[in-house]
C-alpha cells in the first residue's frame, strides 16, 4: 500500500459554507454561514459538535432533529462527506454552500439520525459487511474489543482524523483484499534483484472480493464541461450498486479499472452491434399468429432494440473515486488499496449520458 497516496487520502477536506436556513432563523441580523474544513471520509453529522454553538442563538425553541441539505436535496447523513461532493458537484464548488436545518426532518426522505451513535452504528455495519465480502465472515470486526471499538471509531470521527491509530487497529482486522501488483512491481524494481521464484506482474498476485459502493447518475443531456451538468435534484435520479467486484486474473493481463466497472455496469459496455444477422425479423408466417401474441411479439423485440440502442450510444461522462478522476486503464488493485474509505468500501461516482429515443 503506497502510505503517501494514503495519508493524502486520509487527509483530504472540503471546505464547507453552512447557512442556516432562513425559516429558522430569529435573530437580526441572521447569522453568517459558518466556514468548516469538513474531512472526506467524515460524515456530516459529526460536525455538530462544531456548528450547534455557532448557530444556536439564532434558533427558535424546540427539539433538534438536524440535517442538511444542498439546493433543495436532503442529504444523506450515512454517505460519506466526500461521497456526497464527488456525486452532487460535477464540477467542484468551493466552498461548498450547504444549509443546516434544526427543525422539521425530512422522514419521507431520510432514514432518522440520533446524532454519533446512528453514524457510528452505520460505520460499523459497513466495516461487518466489508468484512463478509472480503473474508467469507465478519468474526474479526465482531470479536474486536471494547477498547479497539473506541480507537477505531475516535480515529474516523475526529475531524483531523488519525491514520496510524486507525491502521493498528485495522490491521488485526485481517481485511486483506487484493495485493496491489504496480506497488510490488514499483518496489521490487528499488531493491536489488534476488530470489528465484518468478512473478507475473502484468496479472494480479492475489485474486480477492472488493467491497464496493457505486452511485450513478444518469443523463439524457449531453455536456462538455462539467459546470453544464444538470442538478441532481432528487435523489430518485440516483442507481445504487452495492455489490462486490470480482478480481479475475488473466496471465499478462492486468485488471483495471475499466474491468471493474464493466462488471459492475456491462450494459454500458456492451460490444454487440445494434442490429445483426441473428436479430429477429416479422416474417409472413407470423400472420399465422393472433394478433395479440403478434402484438406481443413485436413490443417485445421493439423493446430489445431501443435497450440496445440506449446502451451501445451510453457514454460514461465522469468517473470519480475521492475527488480524483482516474484513468479507467490504472491497475484497480491500486485503486482499492489506496483510495478505499475507513469501512473498507471503495465508493465511486460515475455520470452516464443515455441517450433518450423517441418510441413514437
Amino acid at each position: 500500500m503506497h502510505m503517501e497516496a494514503r495519508k493524502y487520502v486520509w487527509e483530504g477536506a472540503i471546505p464547507l459554507q453552512i447557512h442556516l436556513h432562513e425559516s429558522e432563523v430569529t435573530t437580526l441580523p441572521p447569522p453568517p454561514p459558518a466556514l468548516i474544513l469538513a474531512p472526506r471520509i467524515g460524515y456530516l453529522p459529526l460536525l455538530v459538535g462544531l456548528i450547534k454553538p455557532y448557530f444556536g442563538s439564532s434558533l427558535p425553541p424546540g427539539v433538534d432533529t438536524i440535517w442538511f441539505e444542498y439546493k433543495g436535496l436532503p442529504l444523506k447523513w450515512y454517505i460519506p462527506t466526500g461521497v456526497l461532493f464527488d456525486l452532487l458537484c460535477a464540477e467542484p464548488e468551493r466552498p461548498w454552500n450547504l444549509t443546516v436545518h434544526f427543525r422539521g426532518y425530512p422522514v419521507h426522505v431520510l432514514i432518522p439520525c440520533e446524532g454519533e451513535d446512528s453514524v457510528k452504528w452505520s460505520f460499523i455495519n459497513s466495516l461487518k459487511e466489508a468484512a463478509y465480502i472480503i473474508n467469507g465472515n465478519c468474526k474479526n470486526v465482531m470479536n474486536m474489543s471494547q477498547s479497539d471499538q473506541v480507537e477505531l471509531w475516535r480515529s474516523v470521527m475526529n475531524v483531523a482524523g488519525n491514520l496510524e491509530a486507525y491502521l493498528r487497529v485495522s490491521s488485526k482486522l485481517k481485511l486483506v483484499t487484493v495485493e496491489d501488483d504496480y506497488t510490488v512491481k514499483l518496489n521490487s524494481s528499488s531493491k536489488s534483484q534476488q530470489g528465484t521464484g518468478e512473478t507475473d506482474f502484468a496479472g494480479q498476485v492475489k485474486t480477492g472480493r472488493i467491497p464496493v459502493r457505486l452511485y450513478v447518475w444518469s443523463v439524457s443531456e449531453d455536456f462538455d464541461d462539467l459546470e453544464d451538468a444538470p442538478d441532481i435534484d432528487c435523489w430518485d435520479k440516483i442507481s445504487f450498486i452495492n455489490r462486490p467486484v470480482e478480481v479475475h486474473t488473466e496471465e499478462g493481463k492486468c485488471f483495471t479499472l475499466r474491468d471493474a466497472i464493466k462488471t459492475l455496469l456491462p450494459e454500458y459496455f456492451t460490444d454487440k452491434p445494434l442490429f445483426s444477422d441473428e436479430s429477429p425479423k416479422l416474417e409472413d408466417e407470423e400472420m399465422n399468429l393472433s394478433s395479440e401474441d403478434a402484438g406481443s411479439n413485436k413490443n417485445t423485440e421493439v423493446e430489445e432494440i431501443l435497450f440496445e440502442h440506449v446502451t451501445r450510444n451510453a457514454e460514461i461522462k465522469l468517473v470519480r473515486i475521492q475527488g480524483i478522476e482516474p484513468k479507467l486503464e490504472i491497475p484497480f488493485s491500486w485503486v482499492v488499496n489506496n483510495l478505499m474509505n475507513p469501512d473498507y468500501f471503495l465508493y465511486m461516482c460515475i455520470c452516464v449520458r443515455v441517450p433518450e429515443v423517441n418510441t413514437v
